[in-house]
């Protein structure tokens, strides 16, 4: 059976190359005798693996060396505790921007751990774009500012990172992270799920500012501090190790593709198929504004409603699956990350089309 063109939101499609490697290095990895899964963590060829992958992913996204980059578990949910836990640090608040249902979770889940401050909500126009910077109500004393770089379920991405000025700006980036450029520095701390744009789900991305770790508030378990993680390089117990190994792979690939720029152009190109598309249709509808429109996640709905299951079932024996959108928001979804090719992008605009011309 040949390959689909996959549009999950996550887990989602890797690149062929990287399969076709981990297949023929299944077995046996770089005559060890051994496959990736049955290593030591704690054993040279595993250590050798993890140091590998770290260093590529510093090169790729410029990660000052005062950074540590975790490789943890729990996905990136976990991590909406961990991260008033070590980052409230004494402080009674932290602020946050609501441009979505993860927003919406971190918001929740941060509430346990000390008081919420939402800057900025975008829920008065269902979540369809980012409040203006200008609109938010910061809180001067707050511990960190949060943000979710891109909203995977409402398909809206921040583009323009927020100036925070000497308060911690802390963003999960699960649908942005090695999709384009970004300036490292200008975050604290930036995590992100790896079942997107990195590799299988099972592992989690951490980079933090070392400044800041080290003072979590009363009770944090053990597994949950990042500097107890960082001092023992992510290896306090066993990491998710052949997820790691997967990541690693990826992040080869990309550096040899010719880095983040090259992806941006990539991913810009993509996306501008299926908007046009969109924007040139009178029988689908892009609800999210324009100048918030995710390059990753790409919801829309039909005029017709009632021909969602039949577009869906037409998807399918093309040869396209999982664009059914999140149950949440209904409509359809279209994620279109790193390991999407534009072929599989043309295709879907041109069954948009065809759809169109035969059902409006």
């Amino acid at each position: 059976m040949d390959r689909i063109f996959n549009f999950s939101a996550g887990p989602a499609a890797l690149p062929l190359e990287v399969l076709q490697q981990a297949r023929a290095e299944m077995p046996n990895w770089r005559d060890s005798g051994m496959s990736v899964m049955e290593m030591s963590h704690r054993g040279k060829e595993y250590m050798s693996i993890q140091a590998e992958a770290e260093a590529d992913l510093r090169e790729l996204m410029g990660i000052p060396a005062d950074y540590k980059v975790l490789f943890l578990q729990g996905g990136a949910s976990l991590q909406f505790a961990m991260v008033p836990m070590n980052l409230l640090r004494g402080k009674a608040s932290a602020d946050y921007l609501n441009t979505g249902e993860w927003s919406k979770k971190a918001i929740k889940e941060a509430g346990k751990y000390g008081k919420v401050n939402v800057i900025a909500s975008a829920e008065d126009r269902n979540f369809s774009y980012v409040p203006a910077e200008a609109q938010w109500k910061r809180d001067p004393d707050a511990a960190y500012v949060y943000i979710t770089q891109n909203e995977t379920i409402g398909g809206v991405e921040i583009f323009d990172t927020p100036d925070t000025g000497k308060t911690p700006l802390v963003s999960d980036m699960s649908s942005t992270i090695l999709s384009r450029p970004i300036d490292v520095s200008r975050y604290a701390l930036i995590f992100a799920g790896a079942q997107k744009n990195i590799g299988p789900a099972g592992l989690t991305i951490v980079i933090a500012r070392e400044e800041l770790l080290g003072q979590t508030v009363a009770g944090t378990p053990t597994m949950m501090d990042y500097k107890i993680q960082a001092d023992n390089d992510s290896m306090y117990n066993t990491p998710p190790t052949y997820a790691v190994y997967m990541a690693g792979l990826v992040f080869k690939l990309l550096k040899a593709k010719g880095g983040l720029a090259e992806m941006e152009r990539v991913n810009r190109a993509k996306a501008k198929i299926l908007y046009d598309t969109l924007d040139a249709s009178s029988f689908f509808d892009s609800p999210v504004a324009k100048e918030n429109r995710s390059l990753m996640n790409i919801p829309f709905t039909l005029k017709k409603p009632e021909l969602d299951e039949e577009f869906l079932k037409g998807a399918k024996a093309r040869g396209m699956i999982q664009l059914k959108g999140h149950r949440s928001v209904g409509g359809m979804r279209a994620s279109i990350y790193n390991a999407m090719p534009l072929e599989g992008v043309q295709k879907l605009s041109d069954y948009l089309r065809e759809f169109e011309k035969t059902k409006a």
